[in-house]
């Protein structure tokens, strides 16, 4: 069997980091690891070719190469992959579907022959025996949720890492917490599954192994979702693990509830972490409390971010507009909090309603569904009819976009978060790359950029008050570079 493993392209965004590529020497953000994954799973004997659409094209020789497609997806690769399968359809190869895309909202794809759904560790046995036999049908499902424990390393001989900015791995899924508009529980349940200390450590191993030595994402939906593990088994493994290897930093998801946890902090920070993404959402008590987010609500949000900060952290954040309790005030709310707190990448969405949420069928109860589930983010798309006016909605989501995505405001972010973080105790060693990073960026931002001012006062004033800031101040200078263009290019 010949099989093509295809994972279509991201749209520009926010959080693909497109735009500093030409920067960093790379293709794409993170090999798909869902894929590489299910590769690891199918029979030693098959022919396997991945196919990143966000590195390369799916070229006629490609598909005359193939039996079968396997085709993984998450919602905002939708177009690129209806395309993929429309072209796998007409040239004759048989296509297989799963994922996130394809979880949620299946019926709109008639012309997938198969869908393997749910965990893979569970349903794709099934299938690839149906298969053997002949009488493959066409969806596998399971209302049973995997032993990770059991889950295989990753097949990452399929990709070249040296096309990738990060690489990634999955410690859990599932999680404790049950937000009306999200549809992590649904995919993974509430009760956090984890892999083994030996598994994760050998999964490092094997990318250090095949020559990398960077950025390794975590991409758990809620990282911290069983502490007594983490403290007790997994950083400390950590810890230990990296020793001699200072090119390699974490980053991951977490709850906003890190901040509670002055040890967590600390033992994340000594593993090598830098960075980690918190669903801040709304800054409303009550729409906190009618969502379902509880374990944001009365709290200080902008104390507890300086405080992880402090810790070593940086801070990503998703924000979301749109809740029933949302006045027109929340887009100025929003934007003086993401100034004030120093959240470099703040991912603002307006609120959706996944198929299968609690807030999907309440919204269905009250005829507020629009039919549509495939959005344009960056234009404010949403499939609920909210009860502010839509106009209202869209341009006040724009707005902050727009704000705090300007030059200006963006670097003057950057100096705010510098002035509470305090840098971690992680060891990197200095590469060639290192120096062609920097010497693009001196061209790009301090000689080409309309940014150019903004990039060499930032440089100063980080200079003169801790030049050990430099080699940060350079990545964000490249990240605001491509947060600015992608509002230029999109945000209309």
């Amino acid at each position: 069997m010949n099989v093509l493993l295809i994972y279509p392209e991201f749209t520009d965004s926010i959080w693909n980091f497109r735009h500093t590529f030409k920067f960093i020497n790379k293709k794409a953000y993170s090999p798909p690891l869902g894929l590489l994954t299910v590769a690891a799973m199918l029979p030693k004997s098959w022919k396997l070719r991945l196919v990143d659409l966000n590195i390369t094209r799916l070229t006629d020789n490609d598909l005359a190469w193939a039996d079968y497609a396997f085709i993984s997806a998450m919602s905002v690769q939708w177009e690129s992959a209806l395309q993929s399968i429309t072209r796998c359809k007409k040239s004759g190869v048989k296509i297989v579907a799963g994922g996130p895309l394809f979880m949620c909202d299946y019926g709109q794809y008639e012309e997938i022959d198969h869908f393997v759904l749910n965990e893979a560790e569970l349903t794709l046995a099934p299938f690839l025996a149906d298969l053997e036999r002949g009488c493959a049908k066409r969806f596998y499902r399971s209302p049973e949720f995997a032993d990770l424990r059991k889950s295989p390393t990753p097949l990452w001989e399929l990709v070249d890492i040296n096309n990738y900015a990060s690489m990634n791995l999955q410690f859990s899924r599932g999680c404790p917490y049950n937000c009306e508009f999200c549809n992590l529980t649904i995919l993974f349940g509430r009760s956090p599954r984890t892999k083994g200390v030996e598994q994760i450590v050998n999964e490092l191993n094997h990318i250090y192994r095949l020559g990398w030595n960077g950025s390794v994402f975590f991409v758990d939906d809620n990282f911290i979702s069983n502490k007594r593990h983490l403290k007790s088994e997994i950083l400390p493994a950590l810890i230990e693990w990296r020793k001699g290897k200072p090119g390699i930093t974490f980053y991951t998801e977490v709850s906003i509830n890190l901040a509670d946890d002055q040890q967590l902090l600390q033992m994340m920070s000594e593993a090598g972490f830098n960075q980690v993404f918190v669903g801040i959402e709304t800054l409303d008590n009550e729409s906190l409390d009618k969502c379902g987010k509880k374990q944001n609500k009365n709290r200080d949000l902008i104390a507890n971010i300086r405080h992880i900060q402090r810790s070593g952290l940086q801070v990503q954040a998703g924000f979301i507009v749109g809740f029933d309790t949302d006045t027109p005030d929340i887009f100025r709310r929003q934007i003086d909090f993401i100034q004030q707190s120093g959240i470099i990448m703040a991912n603002i969405a307006v609120l959706q309603a996944p198929p299968g949420t609690r807030l999907y069928a309440r919204l269905e109860k009250e005829g507020r569904l629009n039919g549509n589930t495939l959005f344009d983010f960056l234009n404010g798309s949403t499939n609920i009819l909210p009860i502010m006016n839509m106009n209202t909605l869209q341009e006040g989501y724009k707005s902050i976009i727009r704000h705090i995505y300007t030059t200006e405001h963006y670097y003057e972010r950057v100096k705010t978060f510098f002035r509470e973080y305090k840098q971690p105790k992680i060891k990197t060693s200095l590469r060639l790359k290192h120096f062609v990073i920097l010497g693009r960026s001196f061209y790009y931002l301090g000689i080409k950029g309309k940014e150019r001012l903004y990039f060499w006062k930032l440089l100063c004033w980080a200079y003169f008050r801790n030049p050990k800031l430099i080699p940060l101040s350079v990545e964000l200078a490249i990240k605001g570079h491509h947060f600015n263009k992608v509002v230029k290019i999109h945000v209309t």
